[in-house]
């Protein structure tokens, strides 16, 4: 765990510094901050459409007495995306576009499904309800 906060928190950010600087060598310092800027601003704008469409579709879910696990799990994964596309950097915004769009969430949410079984399997992680019998 220690590894990958250390990947996560030093050696993600000094990467995206270095391709943030090589970027700005080659187009010029402003075109760099302005797609820097874009990115940030169309990533919010298309993440809070897609986070209501989902919230509509747990709506419609929880409504008909079905438990919306595959749309909590979009939920999740687009704050992920929301948080790490607001982040400066050219890496984080190409997983911030992965996890927003649906095409390629999908078999992202499919993986976690199965992570998340795997887990619940072995006891790792355990879900309880607030249901009392």
């Amino acid at each position: 765990m220690f590894a990958k906060l250390l990947l996560m928190f030093t050696v993600l950010p000094l990467i995206e510094l270095y391709l943030l600087i090589r970027i700005g060598s080659a187009i010029g310092a402003l075109p760099t901050v302005l797609i820097v800027v874009f990115t940030g601003v169309l990533g919010a704008y298309l993440a809070r459409a897609q986070g209501f469409a989902v919230w509509v579709r747990i709506q419609a879910e929880t409504s008909q007495g079905r438990f919306p696990g595959e749309r909590l799990i979009d939920a999740l994964l687009l704050l992920i995306a929301g948080a790490v596309l607001i982040t400066p950097g050219l890496l984080t915004d190409i997983l911030g576009f992965v996890l927003l769009f649906p095409i390629t969430r999908t078999p992202i949410r499919e993986w976690v499904k199965v992570r998340l079984y795997r887990m619940m399997q072995t006891g790792t992680v355990r879900f309880t309800g607030f249901i009392d019998h």
